[in-house]
């Protein structure tokens, strides 16, 4: 396990696992950097499909707030603008790409969840977008783009908690399932996308996925920069505890 992040290479199936239960699974800057150099070997390595899990109750709780009192808001900036630019690997990978979740899928977590290709909710699973209520725009593109604008400015307005039914109806979720019957799918996943050369792959990628990579950093920090972003975050933190 590297960084709270459990790794295994079975042939062309690259399996990351996050691996800090004890945390909800919640991404650190530890975490983050493992999550990006693990998709940078992937993509030079022969794996031909990703495949993301959380270990214990959750998926992922979003971004680990751990430390917030002692974080500068530049510290705080920093963190987001590498969770970024994890999002971007994973949804640009040139690799087939699936997130297997359960439990919470709030925050960073949700927009892991959403920059993957295919998309598994066990049943039960809830997700949620809470960055907009401390003026936060990470992820939202990419929300939009796979659920439609609309839809997208409803939820993140709302600052809602999404069930698995509705995630799935949404787009959200791509299916339901078991976790049972989850190694079938990753089977049936690795099975297509192993029909396809690498390069055909890779260039099907490029062809179908919108790039708004530079879109998306530049409203992250812009969104990030007004001074208080720490007193934001630590605001949204203790309305929760209300």
């Amino acid at each position: 396990m590297d960084a709270g992040l459990s790794i295994d290479r079975d042939g062309p199936v690259t399996r990351l696992v996050l691996d800090r239960a004890e945390r909800g699974n919640a991404l650190d800057g530890a975490m983050v950097e493992a999550l990006i150099a693990a998709l940078e070997r992937a993509a030079g390595d022969g794996t031909r499909l990703v495949v993301l899990s959380g270990a214990g109750r959750s998926f992922c709780t979003g971004l680990d707030l751990g430390g917030l009192d002692a974080a500068s808001d530049g510290d705080l900036l920093f963190r987001l603008v590498r969770i970024e630019m994890l999002l971007q690997a994973v949804h640009h990978a040139p690799m087939a790409t699936a997130a297997f979740a359960h439990g919470r899928v709030f925050g960073a977590g949700a927009d892991l969840f959403l920059a993957c290709q295919h998309r598994v909710f066990a049943p039960g699973t809830r997700v949620s977008f809470p960055g907009p209520r401390f003026g936060i725009a990470l992820g939202t593109g990419r929300l939009a783009a796979r659920i439609g604008g609309d839809r997208a400015q409803a939820i993140l307005d709302g600052g809602r908690v999404v069930e698995t039914d509705e995630a799935h109806a949404l787009g959200i979720a791509g299916a339901i399932l078991d976790a049972d019957g989850w190694p079938a799918c990753v089977a049936e996943l690795a099975r297509e996308a192993a029909l396809l050369a690498p390069d055909i792959a890779r260039a099907l990628r490029v062809a179908t996925v919108a790039d708004t990579r530079d879109r998306d950093l530049a409203l992250l920090v812009r969104s990030a920069a007004r001074p208080g972003l720490r007193d934001r975050i630590a605001a949204y933190v203790a309305s929760l505890a209300r």
